[in-house]
């Protein structure tokens, strides 16, 4: 039965990534820009994603292998040995280093290395021979080695760095977590790594996870209008009537156009290219002139639009009561952490109720519905974290370098955007193991016999007596906690970097209240705000795509003229 319970729950793990990556593959391939696309830029944002996504689709896993190994009677169940729950976590902590390590590598040397392979790119130069793939190759190399640096130092910083422990001869009684305090140098430099990227990770939680947090639920709510194609033809009817009587005034005079006329007539040919691109983006939005899967794709949107508005509700509905759920672990823990900044806001157990925890444990009664409620929780939080990233945009302070907008996304901005993401998922595995939901994160639906034995070394046993049955906690006063309670592999992680080092718990733990306010605001503003048209950017986006289209038509024109010159086929090269 064990074996069956794991292998499932490992099968249903690998279908899931298998499904997010198709989903990242379709999200990159539909957010870059069509005439600016780089064969390597999108693999290595496919592989970056998908990593990203096993990594924090792991806790639910994590969960699901730890709860299994006790009974609703709070007792370990018959094939729950020590050996068998010593495998079970090893097998989980290798699969938690490896893709701690495939995301650490992929973040700090991988995507800066195809960043500048794809800047060393020159088309003049290769056009024209003068670029050779070594060169470009050597270029991308030069400025890689400052990345794997700084990843050196990090790790040396983490080894030689002493732990908690060891400052000022300190005692700290920390029962349960006093296990955790890592004395290996190999370990305290992987824990440090993962404390320095979190924290990272945070500040960028904090920027585009908390507007996105609000902004995701509402955008389904209420949407900006589209054009309207009436409207637009309305308006060109009456440009070009002025276009008219300005003209109709010289016809026939022979008359030289007065500069203030000429001016204004020139401001209306301008003002109808535009109409006539907002008029043709009207029709294609319509579906005019499309094929008929475009046309059954539209057809689809409007049926389903009822849908996407309860959709929206229920999100924000979930989204207000993370918000209750985290605000109220965050003042539990100001207020009763059992060491405060000394071990970075650790809490025994929750003394404030958690509506997010209470939903957890009691619909674990139903096999997997908290697996699933848990896991979409975690895809509610990374998908908030890409519409952040597209509503902000990627900024140096208040100086905006990139736009993740849909077929108008740079190769760069691309790249950028899966590093950021890939930061973020670790912040948001801090907040669901320490705020959304401690207790579920740390067991998951193990409870715990608290009646006394008859006899020493028994087993206590609350078959006749449900009512002594509890849900397990990092500290407890029965003496059978430690041989029921199993914690999950991640919340060993994120308390480990807390006892030793405990600066970067402070720091996180005060930046959740940054997002809680960041989100509040955020919230408030959007619900008050009618979402509006931006014309300029429209009209910028079809003014581009017109240009597109005639470079496009005229360099096959003049590669079927050279062709017919010179009988050979045209050649080309790409941007890898």
């Amino acid at each position: 039965m064990a074996l069956v319970q794991t292998t499932l729950t490992w099968l249903v793990y690998g279908l899931a990534v298998a499904l997010l990556m198709c989903i990242a593959a379709i999200f990159v391939c539909s957010y870059q820009a069509p005439g600016n696309r780089s064969a390597v830029v999108s693999t290595v944002s496919i592989v970056m994603l998908t990593s990203l996504l096993a990594t924090i689709l792991l806790l639910p896993v994590d969960i699901a292998l730890v709860s299994s190994t006790t009974s609703r009677l709070g007792r370990k169940k018959p094939w729950a040995t020590p050996d068998h729950v010593h495998k079970t976590l090893l097998t989980l902590r290798i699969v938690y280093y490896a893709l701690y390590s495939l995301d650490a590598f992929l973040c700090l040397v991988v995507a800066p290395f195809t960043y500048f392979w794809y800047e060393e790119y020159d088309e003049v130069d290769a056009t024209e021979g003068n670029q050779s793939v070594g060169r470009r190759l050597w270029g991308a190399v030069k400025y890689t080695l400052a990345f794997v640096l700084l990843m050196v130092v990090i790790f040396l910083v983490g080894f030689f760095l002493p732990v908690v422990a060891d400052k000022k001869g300190r005692h700290l009684d920390l029962g349960y977590f006093k296990n955790l305090l890592t004395e290996n140098h190999g370990a305290r430099a992987a824990t440090f790594a993962l404390g320095l990227l979190s924290t990272v990770g945070t500040v960028l939680y904090v920027v585009y996870t908390a507007p996105g947090f609000a902004l995701f639920p509402i955008s389904l709510i209420k949407s900006a209008p589209s054009i309207s194609s009436p409207a637009t033809a309305s308006a060109l009817e009456q440009n070009r009537e002025l276009q008219r009587q300005l003209e109709g005034r010289y016809t026939g005079r022979g008359n030289r156009v007065n500069p203030k006329d000429r001016r204004e007539l020139d401001a209306l040919v301008r003002e109808e290219r535009t109409l006539l691109r907002r008029q043709r983006l009207a029709a294609e939005a319509a579906g005019e002139g499309q094929g008929r899967l475009m046309k059954a794709w539209a057809k689809t949107q409007a049926l389903f639009r009822p849908l996407k508005l309860l959709g929206g509700i229920l999100l924000l509905l979930v989204g207000l009561l993370l918000w209750v759920s985290m605000l109220l672990t965050g003042i539990d823990k100001a207020k009763n952490s059992m060491c405060k900044i000394r071990c970075g806001y650790i809490l025994g157990h929750n003394n404030i109720f958690n509506p997010v925890n209470w939903i957890l444990v009691t619909s674990a009664r139903v096999f997997p519905v908290d697996y699933i409620i848990f896991a979409l929780v975690v895809l509610f939080f990374f998908g908030s974290s890409i519409v952040g990233l597209a509503a902000v945009g990627i900024r140096f302070l208040w100086l905006r370098i990139f736009q993740i907008r849909k077929g108008r996304t740079s190769p760069q901005a691309l790249l950028l955007a899966s590093v950021m993401l890939t930061l973020i998922s670790l912040a948001i595995n801090y907040a669901l193991v320490t705020l959304v939901a401690p207790q579920y994160a740390t067991f998951g639906a193990q409870r715990l016999c608290t009646r006394t034995p008859k006899r020493r070394g028994e087993a206590p046993d609350c078959s006749q007596h449900p009512a002594l049955i509890r849900s397990c906690t990092e500290v407890s006063d029965y003496s059978a906690d430690d041989q029921v309670c199993t914690p999950s592999v991640l919340s060993t992680f994120v308390n480990r970097i807390n006892l030793n080092f405990p600066f970067f718990g402070d720091l996180v733990f005060w930046a959740q209240f940054a997002f809680l306010a960041v989100y509040l605001v955020v919230f408030l503003t959007a619900l008050i705000r009618t979402p509006t048209l931006d014309e300029t950017q429209l009209d910028r986006d079809a003014e581009e795509a017109e240009e597109e289209g005639l470079l496009a038509s005229t360099g096959r024109r003049f590669g079927a003229t050279w062709q017919d010159l010179t009988g050979n086929e045209p050649g080309g090269s790409s941007r890898m």
